[in-house]
């Protein structure tokens, strides 16, 4: 039996702390240097903005971001929504391929918390995936009903954070 045989769990990346992304992101840096194929789909996430999506293009992942380019703050507008639908749909259509040893879905639960996905639709996405597909969802917000579907779930809880000095998000750290 291959290493690549042994894929297809479900990993849940959540709570208030910082360091899902980056959590996700050293996975897929894991499984580039084991010789894996990993894909990114970033839910909430605008293109060219974070530094993330460069390096990880450069270290042989695709990564596609679907976010629009300003913040959801409170009701999502119709556009919001349907980037997200957007995304979704690329998600089913990623996760079901087998094409993929490692997706990351990142964000997909904050968009979860905004209600601009149903989780039932994610549920299904879950339950639908290649059975050798590693799938990682990241996100504050995560409904507790999509914990019994993964094998992982870690909850990041921030303990103490720069924001709460009035330190903004900073380049190479937080974006």
């Amino acid at each position: 039996m291959s290493w690549k045989e042994k894929l297809g769990l479900v990993h849940i990346y959540t709570g208030n702390g910082k360091g899902k992304t980056t959590a996700a992101l050293g996975l897929a840096v894991r499984m580039l240097g084991s010789g894996g194929r990993v894909i990114v789909l970033q839910f909430m996430k605008a293109p060219d903005v974070y530094g993330e999506q460069k390096k990880i293009k450069e270290c042989g992942a695709v990564i596609e971001s679907f976010g629009l380019p300003k913040f959801v703050h409170g009701k999502p507008e119709p556009e919001d929504i349907e980037a997200a639908k957007k995304a979704l749909q690329r998600a089913r259509e990623v996760v079901s391929s087998g094409e993929w040893d490692l997706v990351i879905l990142d964000e997909i639960c904050v968009a979860l918390g905004f209600k601009m996905l149903g989780v039932e639709e994610v549920k299904e996405l879950i339950e639908n995936k290649a059975e050798n597909t590693e799938l990682v969802l990241t996100g504050r917000y995560c409904p507790e009903e999509l914990f019994e579907l993964a094998d992982y779930v870690t909850e990041m809880r921030e303990v103490k954070h720069p924001y709460q000095k009035g330190v903004l998000a900073r380049r190479g750290v937080e974006f």
